[in-house]
C-alpha cells in the first residue's frame, strides 16, 4: 500500500461558520465507494500528511472483502491517536448506527457496519455520512465553496452526485441522496436501482466507456482528459454528448437553486481546463437568466474534497 504526501493549501483565518477548536492533533478520514476504500491522516488545517487506497472486489457479496480494504486503508492511522475519522460513504447511508445501508453497485456494502469495523482498527469515534453532503462540507471549509452562502459540490466518474450548500445550509438530507437517480430521460436505459432513465444512467464512467466501445475506441482508459487529447473527431463529439449529460442534473439544480458556483471533483478533473469551460458554456446556454451566472471550478488537484469534509465532520460533531 502506498502512502502519500499531499501539502494542500493553508486554511486563511477562521470564518464564523468553520468548525471550532482548531489545534494540536490530528484527524482521520476515509472515503467508502464501489470497489475502492481512500483514507488520510490530515492536520486540523486540512493539510494531509498521509494517503492510502485499496480497492476490493465491487461485485462480490461478501463483507469480508471490505473488511480487508478497509483494514489496508486505516493502516494510516496506525501509532497516531487520532482525535476522531470521518467517513464520507456512496449509497444510502444511517449516520446513527454508523451503517452503508446500501449500495447499488457493491453488494458486499449493504448493511456493512463501517463505524464499529473503523472504530476497532483506528481506536477513536467514527462519525459517518452520505458522500454528496460530506464533499459539499468539505469545499465549504477548505475549498472554492469558502466564504460562499451557496454553491455546489459535484461528484463525478463511477459516482455521480450533487451536494449543495443553500444559504449557509447543507440541502443533502442526513444520510440521504446524491441526485444520480433523478429521471432526466423518461425513456432512458436501465439503471441500477431498476427505474429508467436516472441521471446516473448517462452522466457516469460507465456510460462513457460504453459509448465509446461502440464507437469502436478501447474503453480502458476512456476519460474526458484523453478523448479530449484525440484527434479523433468521434472522440470530441462523444466528450461533448458526456458533459451535455452531466449538465442534465446540473442545469436543473441550478434552476431551482441558483447555485452560482459548481465545484467538479473526480472524473472531470482529469479533463482539465477545457473540459471545465465546456461544462460551463453548456449549463450557463441553460441559464434562464435573472440572476448570478453559474461558474464552474475544478476541485483540488488531488481531488480531496471529500475527504476533507469527511474530516470536518470530526470537528463539526454534526
Amino acid at each position: 500500500m502506498a502512502h502519500e504526501r499531499i501539502p494542500l493549501r493553508l486554511v486563511p483565518d477562521p470564518q464564523p461558520d468553520e468548525p471550532a477548536g482548531r489545534g494540536v492533533g490530528v484527524l482521520g478520514a476515509v472515503e467508502v465507494l464501489p470497489g475502492l476504500v481512500r483514507s488520510a491522516l490530515l492536520e486540523r488545517t486540512g493539510v494531509v500528511r498521509e494517503r492510502a487506497q485499496a480497492r476490493f472486489d465491487a461485485g462480490s457479496a461478501d463483507p469480508r472483502v471490505v473488511d480487508e480494504a478497509l483494514r489496508e486503508a486505516a493502516a494510516v492511522f496506525a501509532g497516531h491517536a487520532p482525535l476522531g475519522v470521518g467517513v464520507a460513504a456512496a449509497g444510502v447511508v444511517d449516520p446513527a448506527a454508523g451503517r452503508i445501508v446500501e449500495v447499488n453497485d457493491a453488494p458486499a456494502l449493504r448493511g456493512y457496519p463501517v463505524a464499529d469495523r473503523l472504530t476497532e482498527l483506528a481506536g477513536a469515534p467514527v462519525r459517518v455520512e452520505h458522500r454528496a453532503r460530506v464533499q459539499v462540507l468539505g469545499d465549504r471549509w477548505f475549498g472554492a465553496g469558502r466564504g460562499r452562502r451557496s454553491f455546489a459540490s459535484v461528484a463525478t466518474g463511477e459516482v455521480l452526485g450533487v451536494g449543495i450548500l443553500y444559504d449557509g445550509q447543507v440541502l443533502a438530507p442526513v444520510g440521504g441522496r446524491s441526485g444520480a437517480h433523478m429521471t432526466v430521460t423518461a425513456s432512458g436505459d436501465v439503471c441500477t436501482c431498476g427505474r429508467r432513465g436516472c441521471w446516473k444512467t448517462v452522466a457516469t464512467t460507465r456510460w462513457l466507456r460504453d459509448r465509446a466501445a461502440a464507437l469502436g475506441m478501447d474503453p480502458r482508459g476512456v476519460s474526458p482528459g484523453t478523448l479530449l487529447a484525440s484527434a479523433d473527431p468521434a472522440a470530441r463529439d462523444l466528450v461533448v454528448r458526456y458533459a451535455e449529460n452531466l449538465v442534465l442534473g446540473l442545469a436543473t439544480v441550478q434552476q431551482l437553486f441558483a447555485c452560482g458556483l459548481f465545484v467538479l471533483h473526480g472524473e472531470a478533473l482529469d479533463g482539465g481546463e477545457p473540459f471545465r469551460e465546456l461544462v460551463e458554456t453548456l449549463l450557463r446556454a441553460d441559464e434562464l437568466g435573472g440572476g448570478e451566472a453559474p461558474t464552474v471550478v475544478l476541485g483540488e488537484p488531488a481531488d480531496t474534497g471529500a475527504l476533507l469534509g469527511a474530516a470536518g465532520l470530526v470537528l463539526s460533531g454534526s
